[in-house]
């Protein structure tokens, strides 16, 4: 999967946003699995992406008001 930009996270829905937050946080789980189990990655700077990924997402979600922001 390819990075997301902001222009095409603005585009979704919430729920399309919901549910492509979830596919990433399971893919990085899987990420920081293998690299735990001692496993070397095909591609490292895919963890460096999805992390970026998922702050994007959140970011326009903080944004909608659709999550409560940290510091308040």
């Amino acid at each position: 999967m390819a990075i997301l930009k902001m222009r095409e996270i603005r585009y979704m829905t919430a729920d399309q946003r919901v549910n492509q937050l979830k596919r990433l946080q399971k893919d990085l789980a899987h990420l920081r699995a293998g690299i735990s189990t001692g496993g070397s990655l095909e591609k490292p700077s895919r963890v460096k992406e999805v992390k970026k990924t998922i702050a994007r997402i959140l970011t326009v979600m903080t944004e909608n008001g659709e999550l409560e922001p940290y510091n308040t």
